[in-house]
């Protein structure tokens, strides 16, 4: 009998923990022909989630918990819970119930027909408009900058499945930033996408806040695409040019019309406040390179663990 591992990852999630686990198991039980184990990471909740947590795991052995000992991040946690898996194959899914887990069997079928991944892709969102418009710019962006090695997949979160070659790959990745979307275009692998409707949250609001997406975003970004730095450079030559021109249009009004042609303070303070904002962008973008370098090569475990329930260890 082969053994399939589910995979999520929680915060503060005490209205939904429970149905989402129901839906879950609803889903497993039509699966008989397979083992399985459930395993959930909670990210240090101050809320009743971890107590609903540890009443699952004292009546479903096969429902394993991990307790961090502090919040690690939206990355950092749910990557750990993946390494964790050992099942045949993985299937990752959120536990606000926004992918639904009706498209478990569909996405274990994808595995039976010989994909190694296979991931669901929302062609529509039920969550605020405003954030469905940006991530798709996001995604145009990304797409028409990043380099030609890479191949993000557009609107996806991460729910998938995932054979035990994968799970094996994952654990021998040592990024400390990793996401899903970049970690998958480094595989390479062919994938299976399957297309659905994101569902709005029922409970709560989503943790992840337009700080939390910019810094998402730029995690992407700056292991993707040297575009920021080159446009940099380029922005850097053409601006030199333009300004060097507009210098000998102003010597040669000067000499010309030496008495009458006044050089102004307006233009010079526009000029010292234009260029100066120009050199703090780009600025930004060098320290973001900077920083990821340094997160990289200052290495930290991707979480501390508190405790674990149902492992047998």
């Amino acid at each position: 009998m082969k053994k399939i591992s589910i995979v999520s990852a929680c915060y503060n999630e005490e209205d939904n923990i429970l149905p989402f686990y129901n839906s879950v198991i609803n889903e497993l039980s039509k699966l008989e022909q397979y083992d399985y184990e459930f395993i959930v990471i909670d990210n240090k909740s101050n809320d009743k989630t971890r107590d609903i947590l540890i009443d699952l795991a004292s009546k479903n052995h096969k429902f394993k918990v991990i307790f961090n000992s502090k919040n690690f991040g939206a990355l950092k946690s749910p990557f750990y819970a993946m390494q964790q898996a050992s099942g045949d194959c993985m299937v990752y899914i959120a536990s606000d119930l926004q992918d639904p887990p009706s498209l478990i069997p569909e996405l274990l079928k994808c595995w039976e027909d010989g994909y190694k991944i296979a991931v669901g892709v929302k062609t529509k969102s039920k969550e605020s408009k405003l954030m469905w418009i940006l991530r798709q710019i996001f995604y145009k962006f990304i797409n028409a900058v990043e380099s030609e090695d890479s191949n993000i997949i557009e609107n996806y979160t991460g729910y998938g499945v995932y054979d035990r070659t994968v799970v094996e790959l994952m654990k021998q990745n040592d990024d400390p930033t990793p996401d899903m979307k970049s970690i998958l275009s480094d595989i390479g692998f062919d994938i299976k996408t399957i297309e659905y409707t994101q569902q709005a949250r029922k409970h709560g609001k989503s943790k992840y806040n337009l700080l939390r997406l910019y810094s998402c975003a730029m995690n992407i970004i700056t292991k993707h695409s040297f575009f920021p730095i080159r446009l940099a450079t380029f922005s850097g030559f053409i601006l030199a040019m333009i300004s060097m021109l507009i210098s000998i249009i102003y010597l040669f009004l000067k000499i010309f019309h030496w008495e009458s042609y006044e050089l102004g303070m307006a233009s010079l303070i526009i000029g010292l406040f234009f260029f100066s904002s120009v050199q703090l962008f780009f600025i930004g973008i060098l320290g973001e390179y900077i920083g990821a370098i340094y997160t990289r090569v200052n290495k930290k475990p991707l979480v501390v663990v508190e405790r674990r329930f149902n492992f047998d260890e």
